[in-house]
């Protein structure tokens, strides 16, 4: 527990501030740019979503969508004919089902298309404030090359990381997690001669072996 408290101490300090890098206005924009930035990166997302909220801009408009047009706005980004699909279909539903308003329920966010346990948590957090854990890929490596999780499933990681620290720094410590992993703790070429981690990172401990 020590160790896990250091490691969040550690990482406050290198990211005092923290945020979301997806651009979005409001919480359906935040939805969608939730949904299309699966498997791609944020900073590809936000070269889309301009114009496509300038084109449709709500629930209603976005599920009345033509898949053409949807497709073509957003083309430049990773699956992007699965993703419209998946926009307009949860813009239909959320139109009719709920008035084209983002509710703060997990169970429904989950039941809209293009929308798993990852993205659910994410919308809980970042507009609602609700304590979630979302885990990515970059969550999901460097927690379990901190140890904070032997896990290689991503609701197990959630799991392990969410009963080694209070509810209230969750959403906290998923963002600051997703930025070491990001831009310090990569997958390839991690900046480990860098890190604080060192002592006791297993990537390190496997790739630099003590002579």
């Amino acid at each position: 527990m020590s160790r896990a408290n250091d490691i969040y101490r550690t990482l406050c300090k290198m990211y005092p501030e923290v945020h979301c890098e997806l651009n979005y206005q409001n919480h359906f924009q935040l939805l969608i740019a939730v949904v299309l930035s699966a498997q791609t990166t944020d900073a590809s997302v936000n070269k889309v979503t301009p114009n496509l909220f300038q084109r449709f801009p709500d629930a209603d408009a976005l599920g009345r969508a033509e898949f053409s047009e949807v497709h073509a706005l957003i083309r430049t980004i990773g699956l992007a004919n699965t993703k419209a699909k998946n926009i307009i279909a949860l813009s239909r539903k959320l139109a009719i089902e709920k008035k084209g308003i983002v509710p703060s329920d997990f169970v429904y966010l989950v039941s809209l298309p293009g929308v798993g346990r990852k993205s659910a948590n994410v919308i809980l957090g970042e507009a609602f404030r609700i304590p979630a854990l979302p885990v990515d890929t970059h969550v999901l490596r460097v927690s379990f090359r901190l140890g904070l999780s032997k896990e290689d499933r991503p609701e197990k990681v959630e799991q392990d990381i969410g009963a080694l620290y209070p509810q209230s720094e969750w959403y906290g410590l998923h963002l600051r997690l997703i930025h070491f992993g990001r831009y310090f703790c990569r997958a390839k070429n991690p900046d480990c001669h860098l890190c604080p981690f060192t002592d006791f990172c297993q990537y390190y401990t496997k790739n630099h072996p003590q002579l």
